[in-house]
């Protein structure tokens, strides 16, 4: 009964926010149980100040309450170390979490907060944490030159979107001798919800989809936002994101997802060989390559020649496989491949 009980309170907390008008008639559904057992457990939440509501019984909404808010500004300097600021400012904050999302918590503030100490080239980094009964925030903002700007002028690409496209495939970074260009890859794929917001320019992406997507934004202020959420209560662990892109004793990188609507600007087709080298820059160094099709309506012959044809008998050891591509862009790619 009491795990029966717990099972009905944590999918209130997991959903309220995305019903937060009928998570009664939701919960009932679910559960297959009264609306007066289902109002049992959201007064009990209240009075626990998990939830907080507004309005008269038959139009009632309900809120997940924020129980912590928590925002530091930090100097950048020679002392300042993400490891300490982890130790003795963030990990406190979040001891009730299970192990395994503090794995998470702990790889991915860790590689976002190093970013905006080694690369942001900025004096100052802010940090906003907000946590709730459900899930937690992590806002880390730099003052610097913008990742994607820096990205760009570093590779010589021609707009920003490039910087997004190539930050997606992994395995980049402005400081080869020091960093490997895992971290933001492995970051984005580990979290619930991960942002990055920088010039103008927004990436995003979901765990859970096989997409990620960018759009144009109002001028941001200088510098870069990075923001991570995470349900509390999340299953998976830091090894099984590693795993999905990692093989062999050593863990190699070896695998990639990208998303192919990256390399488009809005509603342009993919019909040159120009678009798609651009779209296989570094994917050399990879032993698998997934290419995401989501969303992508058609392709021109030679986009698809360049890919599926020219690209493997250059690198004959790297296997290529299109995912989610809809029967014309299949069409093309099977005439390109015989």
């Amino acid at each position: 009964m009491r795990k029966r009980s717990q099972e009905v309170r944590n999918f209130i907390i997991r959903n309220v926010g995305k019903f937060t008008n009928d998570i009664a008639e939701r919960t009932s559904e679910e559960f297959s149980i009264s609306r007066q057992a289902v109002s049992r457990h959201l007064n009990r939440l209240i009075d626990e100040k998990v939830l907080d509501a507004e309005g008269a019984t038959r139009n009632r909404s309900y809120h997940i309450r924020n129980l912590e808010r928590w925002e530091v500004q930090y100097s950048i300097d020679s002392q300042l170390a993400e490891d300490v600021v982890w130790r003795d400012d963030i990990k406190s904050l979040l001891k009730a979490v299970p192990d395994n999302v503090l794995g998470m918590w702990d790889y991915g503030f860790t590689e976002i907060f190093n970013n905006a100490i080694e690369h942001s080239e900025g004096s100052e980094v802010s940090v906003k944490f907000k946590k709730n009964a459900a899930d937690v925030e992590i806002h880390v903002k730099d003052d610097g030159v913008g990742i994607f700007e820096k990205v760009k002028n570093k590779f010589n690409l021609l707009d920003e979107r490039h910087a997004v496209l190539e930050l997606s495939k992994g395995k980049l970074t402005t400081d080869p001798e020091n960093h490997t260009g895992q971290g933001i890859f492995f970051t984005s794929r580990m979290f619930d919800k991960f942002t990055i917001l920088s010039g103008e320019t927004f990436f995003y992406h979901k765990y859970g989809t096989s997409e990620d997507w960018v759009v144009e934004s109002s001028s941001f202020e200088s510098g870069t936002v990075v923001s991570m959420q995470l349900n509390n209560q999340v299953l998976r662990t830091v090894k099984e994101v590693f795993d999905r892109y990692t093989s062999g004793e050593d863990y190699a990188f070896s695998k990639t997802v990208v998303p192919v609507r990256l390399a488009q600007y809005e509603r342009e087709n993919l019909i040159s060989r120009s678009q798609a080298k651009r779209l296989m820059t570094r994917l050399d160094s990879f032993n698998t390559v997934v290419l995401d099709f989501d969303k992508v309506e058609v392709v021109g012959q030679a986009f698809a020649d360049e890919i599926f044809r020219v690209f493997p008998a250059k690198h004959p050891d790297i296997e290529v496989f299109p995912v989610n591509a809809n029967k014309a862009v299949l069409q093309m790619i099977s005439r390109a491949k015989s």
